[in-house]
């Protein structure tokens, strides 16, 4: 853009009446003083080393330092998977990774729970000692990877016309979206354990993962179901053309597309669940917030809360916007919105 074409732009869009011009000549004071006073603070006033000394367990929290190669390796197959997932996306592979790529996700999934909680000839890590970013990746990635078959098999089921699983589907959803999710984690780390045989005891870390699976699901369910609300008529009527029965229309004709048409409602019930995870921290798991107050508890970081939720909503920004940004690449790939 050539300079006459800027301060044509500038006239037109913010000094085009006296009073734009005041406006924005004060909204760019106002806009530098905030900047110079947050960078001040930054680089002067600060004390960053709250988050030199805790890195570590605002990572990892308690695991065992001599165990972290386990958590090397977990981040190793999860990079290589990401980056062959990027090459599918910008299309630097043959079309045959997208049948295996799926496959490697899940053959991965267990593999990464093994390392980290250990058994099966690795000393095992109790769940006390996962704490940080890691318990807060491994809650979020857990309930996701559940939830969303709960809530696709209960927006099947609202659409079913059995009247118990149809009644039973509306019945949970209405519910447990009638419910905050605090109470519903209060009433798996409370209530839970009541319906289980009295030697079968849950882990904390388990309860709280059923608290925003249950939460979730109901949630993912309603988008779901709009998806499918969404399938025109004749989609229906074309699948019984063909002679497919109830189960593979919906699972090869219908689901896929609704599910297509979802993508940004279900990656934005994804990362609302990613920072749902905070809530972890007031039923007394330790997770990225409540390590941040054990932290802070200390006498020798009082006062720097500043600088340690600065940190740690940084890391969730992280998260999240890598999320997003991965919905909008599988968006690009699919061509959704394109008219």
């Amino acid at each position: 853009m050539s300079n006459q074409n800027i301060r044509k732009w500038l006239k037109k869009n913010l000094f085009n009446t006296w009073y734009n011009s005041i406006l924005t000549l004060v909204c760019v004071w106002l806009l530098i003083y905030a900047i110079t006073n947050i960078f001040n603070w930054i680089l002067n006033q600060a004390q960053w080393s709250v988050i030199q000394a805790n890195l570590p367990l605002f990572l990892v929290g308690r695991y065992p330092a001599e165990l972290y190669w386990r958590l090397w390796l977990v981040l190793a197959i999860i990079l290589s998977l990401s980056i062959v997932s990027l090459a599918v996306f910008t299309q630097r592979f043959a079309s045959r990774w997208n049948a295996i790529l799926p496959i490697a996700w899940a053959l991965s999934f267990p593999v990464v729970l093994w390392l980290i909680s250990g058994g099966l000839g690795l000393q095992p890590v109790d769940t006390n000692l996962w704490n940080g970013l890691l318990l807060t990746l491994v809650t979020a990635v857990i309930s996701i990877v559940i939830s969303f078959p709960l809530g696709v098999l209960l927006a099947l089921g609202r659409q079913s016309k059995l009247f118990v699983i149809r009644n039973f589907s509306i019945l949970y959803i209405e519910i447990v979206r009638g419910l905050p999710l605090i109470g519903i984690l209060f009433l798996a780390q409370v209530m839970l354990p009541l319906f289980l045989p009295i030697e079968f005891r849950l882990d904390r870390v388990v309860r709280g993962i059923a608290g925003l699976t249950l939460f979730s699901a109901a949630y993912l369910a309603e988008n779901v179901r709009g998806g499918l609300q969404s399938i025109p008529s004749g989609q229906y009527e074309a699948a019984r053309a063909l002679g497919l029965n109830t189960v593979f229309m919906m699972l090869f004709i219908i689901l896929p597309q609704a599910l297509r048409a979802v993508i940004p409602a279900l990656v934005g019930q994804f990362i609302g669940l990613f920072k749902d995870t905070s809530l972890l921290s007031i039923v007394g798991l330790l997770e990225l917030t409540g390590i941040s107050r054990s932290i802070l508890a200390q006498p020798q970081y009082l006062n720097r809360y500043a600088e340690v939720y600065l940190f740690i909503g940084l890391l969730y920004w992280v998260f999240c916007y890598a999320m997003s940004l991965a919905s909008q690449r599988l968006e690009k790939q699919l061509g959704i919105g394109k008219r």
